[in-house]
């Protein structure tokens, strides 16, 4: 049985999230108390009911600060029986979740007349600590839209091999921020930037014309046989450990250019040694 606990910032997604594996065949529930999760597994997996072979359940910050100090109990427990546990937690920029609460005129789950929005959002991050430290995936949705989303949970999560490694190959821009949820941040801002080039500034690594502009470069080929040999020899051992997700990411001025080309070619060159790999530019439309 696999069990996908959606826990994150209220208006980061989780919502979404789940409909989206409703939709993937899970069976969900939303807002479970964290003291019901280790009964709610072991039913589940007791029952022997086919519906049951994948479940997902939303966690929220409205359960009490003692139960989720006894989350890793839980999950030990849960691993224990059998279940393969996954956590999934998604959380947005604090600019991002205020102007989402302005435009949906929802109320915040944690506000009330002593703490106003923003102060909610800090206590909300407070309270699922041990949440974030025990994820195995961390989705930012600060720049991602609902269809984005539904289709990162659903090539990350949802299509992900049992006991495979899905690797995320992310290109980003520096003066955008850099993404919150990767494990490995490379800055290639050294690089060449097609940028300066006026036939080139509007076109994008994808394009032939830049990757033929960097392929001209010998840093361009050392930086990406030093980022793919680091890979290489690393990534064995996080198969090794359980890890589920990995995700890389590849950073230049404005996430247009050199970040995208390294992206794209990363991606072939794992592909080719069989790895599952996804992709996603976040700077691009």
């Amino acid at each position: 049985m696999k069990l996908v606990i959606v826990t994150g910032l209220s208006g980061s997604g989780k919502t979404t999230a789940l409909n989206t594996l409703e939709d993937l065949g899970h069976y969900c529930i939303d807002n479970l108390p964290l003291l019901l999760l280790e009964p709610f597994g072991r039913i589940l997996l007791d029952s022997g009911d086919q519906r049951f072979e994948q479940a997902a359940i939303g966690i929220d910050a409205r359960n009490h600060g003692t139960e989720l100090e006894g989350l890793k109990s839980v999950l030990d427990t849960l691993r224990q029986r059998g279940v393969d546990v996954e956590i999934l937690y998604l959380e947005a920029a604090d600019e991002t979740l205020i102007k989402r609460y302005s435009e949906t005129r929802r109320r915040h789950p944690l506000s009330d007349d002593r703490h106003p929005l923003i102060e909610a959002i800090q206590l909300e991050r407070a309270i699922l600590g041990p949440f974030l430290n025990a994820a195995d995936l961390r989705i930012d949705t600060t720049r991602m839209n609902v269809h984005q989303l539904r289709d990162l949970i659903r090539r990350r999560v949802g299509e992900r091999p049992e006991g495979e490694l899905s690797l995320l190959f992310e290109s980003f821009g520096f003066k955008h921020g850099v993404p919150n949820d990767s494990d490995f941040v490379y800055d290639v801002r050294c690089l060449p930037n097609p940028y300066w080039r006026p036939d080139l500034r509007p076109l994008t690594g994808r394009d032939p014309a830049v990757a033929g502009f960097l392929e001209n470069d010998p840093d361009v080929h050392r930086m990406h046989e030093s980022i793919s040999g680091f890979l290489e020899h690393w990534i064995p051992s996080f198969e090794a450990d359980g890890r589920a997700y990995l995700t890389v990411s590849i950073g230049c001025t404005g996430g247009q250019h050199r970040s995208v080309y390294l992206v794209e070619r990363l991606s072939r060159h794992f592909r080719e040694r069989g790895h599952q790999v996804l992709v996603r530019h976040r700077e691009l439309p």
